[in-house]
């Protein structure tokens, strides 16, 4: 578990990460470079799950080995999908990073939702429905692990 006081805000207590595939920790498809070991270091506190329309056909692949779950959605309302999936975990233990306009409800539900733009770029949606905004994914995994970082950013 990931736990950490933000003064003013709230208490998380992180027990599942939920991850958005392409946009987020892939692109066109391929894992981002870095992220495997992150994840690996993240599997250690907390229980991760990818969950995807898998756009490219390519992340049972690009996943395969890594202590992560994979849900591939079909097509329909992702969005939807995606904040059920949330949902069924405990919104409360949940931190979501996500890039997409199907990301936003999700990234609200959350306890707490990271928006990621990068080469993708993120939809306007995801912004403001998430806590937070990072450049990239390397720096979103990287406040999972160095809590603090989400109290100087969080905290009123």
């Amino acid at each position: 578990m990931i736990r950490v006081e933000i003064p003013g805000y709230r208490t998380l207590a992180i027990e599942h990460l939920v991850l958005d595939y392409n946009g987020t920790i892939a692109e066109d498809g391929r894992l981002i470079d870095g992220v495997a070991e992150l994840l690996g270091t993240i599997a250690g506190c907390c229980t991760v799950h990818v969950i995807t329309a898998d756009t490219f056909g390519k992340a049972r692949a690009a996943l395969g080995g890594l202590p992560c779950g994979l849900t591939v959605l079909p097509v329909g309302d992702q969005a939807r999908a995606k904040f059920d999936y949330v949902r069924s975990l405990g919104s409360d233990t949940v931190a979501s990073i996500g890039n997409g306009r199907n990301d936003r409800l999700m990234l609200d539900e959350s306890a707490l939702g990271i928006a990621v733009i990068q080469r993708e770029g993120a939809a306007l949606d995801a912004i403001t429905s998430a806590d937070l905004v990072c450049p990239d994914i390397i720096s979103a995994l990287e406040l999972l692990l160095n809590p603090l970082r989400l109290v100087a950013t969080l905290r009123s």
